[in-house]
């Protein structure tokens, strides 16, 4: 199991459930408060039907003790009110799943919106398998719960109440009699509430543990196949779903046990109301009417708890998938937005960048994958960032787009700091091409426009044919229209490059980051770049991480990191002739050519 999962199947302390329930709860109200004057109306209704309902055993005593004649003539009323009962009862319940609907599309929404809005560290440390899971399964579990366990839920419990009350007004001994056998049936309750919490909870994890197994399988498939992993992965899978069985067995059992309990508590009360009503009966101190009444009182009032426990599995489950979705949203983006008092905007962009005191580790208790930096970019010089894997390079490349902010010390932009900047405005200032080149589906025009919304297709086309993408996408069945497919599947690696070198140039932003944004290209792709690329880095500010040498020979000045630190620090022949780190580098691949 990952570590992902062991994290949700970790005991909860006493103050770590308060607090989810208390999250739980808010989210709640939250959610409830725009369908006020529907539940109200909706509450009229289920009391009205349940009252309808309740009245059915009365007025039967009530024929039967004044006549037959008399229940003949009355027999409109009992009609009446199954007829308003029927009515009342599909009225309340189409209302309650039109309420239930609206809350799962809201829910929906905030969890696909704030998810977006969250900082790059939270997707890092979060799997794509749990975030699914809270789309999916757990939103599943709460949609059954408001479609079927809510209308049950309240109509028993109403139930409950109102036939009790009638018991008690009709004949109080026989509701005593009720209120000492309904202490053993409450014990019983209160023990499945605790063993049924358990089995739910592990049932949840088992399934969170499936899901996120098979969506990283999924997404790893080309690493699957190239290393033949599929029965590695059948075997964990097999053995994930083994424990789910197991915990979905031991629900059952916990059910198997409550239910005939509870059925045989109901029958005995029954029998003891009408074996006490029955001498009563005899004694003159009861009517036949009043103790036939008791009886399906009686009968009546177990059947909601019977109903409740049915439903007690999805309120179980709804409570868990609250849980987990109400702590997703409370999630805070480490990189938070400023305050409208705080937003700054940079007036003339220029692409200055201006590191100070810059420390940064990846997490509170992490090694310091940044040492104290100090670094001055002006605007429109091209900088290339080289050195071993783990240096620092990427990082400095996400400081600068702020997918994380420094630990110590700041980064600013033309003067300003990153953390006073709006994502609006950053964006609008800073673009990075990734090695990745994710195309999102759509058409190849649809892809480039990204990089400015709104743009024409004369735009489109001058931005591709600028970088060297026009012609490959010409020749495509369909030219700009052509559906790139899921994740860019129809086209190769290098033309899903050269394709967001073409989002990047439309997006004509201050300073551009190439993250290993060559590295997808064979060498022919990479020759036909190279002039496209010159083109796109024009008099912008620029920062290039690559391995490849003949991207960083374009570069007006390089920096070698080592362990997090700027070791070398000058333009590119100037290092060679310098005979250092990046000699070392640049021999070694004019070795490998």
């Amino acid at each position: 199991m990952s570590q992902a999962v062991e994290e949700e199947d970790h005991e909860l302390t006493r103050e770590e459930n308060r607090a989810s329930r208390k999250r739980s709860l808010t989210l709640l109200r939250e959610l409830l408060a725009p369908e006020k004057g529907s539940i109200i109306l909706v509450a009229i209704m289920v009391v009205l039907a349940q009252a309808a309902v309740v009245a059915g055993p009365a007025i039967l005593a009530w024929g039967i003790d004044h006549g037959l004649p008399a229940l003949i003539n009355g027999n409109a009323l009992p009609a009446l009110c199954a007829i308003l009962a029927a009515l009342l009862t599909f009225a309340f319940t189409r209302q309650s799943s039109v309420i239930g609907q609206r809350l799962l599309l809201e829910l929906r929404r905030r969890v696909f919106r704030h998810t977006q809005r969250l900082s790059l560290e939270f997707h890092e440390r979060y799997t794509s398998g749990r975030i699914v899971s809270r789309q999916t399964s757990d939103m599943e579990a709460l949609r059954e719960f408001l479609e079927f366990g809510v209308p049950i839920l309240i109509g028993s419990s109403l139930s409950m109440v109102l036939t009790a009350a009638s018991i008690v007004a009709m004949d109080w001994p026989t509701g005593l009699i009720m209120l000492v056998l309904l202490i053993p049936c409450i014990a019983l309750t209160v023990w499945f509430q605790v063993r049924s919490r358990i089995a739910y909870r592990g049932m949840r994890t088992h399934s969170a543990a499936l899901i996120v197994q098979f969506v990283e399988a999924m997404n790893g498939i080309r690493a699957v196949k190239a290393f033949r992993k599929e029965e590695s992965n059948s075997t964990e899978y097999r053995a994930l779903a083994e424990n789910y069985r197991r915990a979905t067995l031991n629900s059952i059992s916990v059910f198997g046990i409550y239910q005939p309990a509870l059925r045989l508590l109901a029958n005995v009360t029954v029998a003891a109301v009408l074996v006490v009503g029955g001498f009563r009966v005899l004694a003159g101190d009861l009517s036949v009417g009043v103790l036939l009444a008791l009886v399906l009182y009686a009968r009546r009032f177990f059947q909601p708890v019977d109903e409740i426990a049915n439903f007690y599995n999805s309120f179980q489950s709804a409570t868990a998938a609250l849980e987990k979705i109400s702590a997703l949203l409370w999630e805070v983006p480490t990189v938070a937005e400023p305050t409208t008092a705080h937003a700054k905007s940079i007036a003339s962009g220029r692409g200055a960048i201006q590191f100070t005191g810059a420390e940064f580790r990846y997490s509170k208790d992490g090694p310091l994958v940044l040492k104290p930096l100090n670094l001055s970019i002006p605007a429109g010089q091209t900088v290339a960032l080289v050195g071993q894997t783990g240096a620092g390079k990427s990082t400095i490349a996400k400081l600068v787009s702020r997918f994380y902010d420094v630990t110590q010390g700041s980064v600013e932009l033309d003067g300003v700091d990153l953390r006073d900047l709006t994502s609006a405005e950053l964006t609008h200032n800073v673009v990075m091409v990734t090695q990745e080149a994710y195309l999102f589906s759509g058409t190849v025009a649809d892809n480039i426009e990204l990089g400015r919304p709104g743009a024409s297709r004369e735009e489109i086309i001058r931005a591709a044919k600028a970088i060297g993408a026009h012609e490959f996408i010409e020749a495509l069945p369909y030219g700009y229209d052509t559906d790139v497919s899921k994740r860019g599947g129809r086209v190769s690696a290098g033309q899903r490059q050269l394709i967001s070198f073409a989002r990047a140039f439309l997006a004509n932003p201050n300073v551009l980051i190439l993250d290993e944004a060559t590295s997808s290209l064979d060498l022919p792709s990479e020759r036909l770049v190279q002039e496209g690329l010159t083109k796109l880095l024009g008099n912008r500010t620029a920062i290039i991480i690559a391995h490849r040498l003949s991207t960083v020979m374009i570069a007006d000045r390089v920096l070698v990191l080592h362990d997090g630190v700027v070791v070398e620090d000058d333009a590119p022949r100037a290092l060679i002739e310098q005979g250092g780190r990046f000699a070392a580098l640049y021999k070694a691949w004019q070795d490998s050519l």
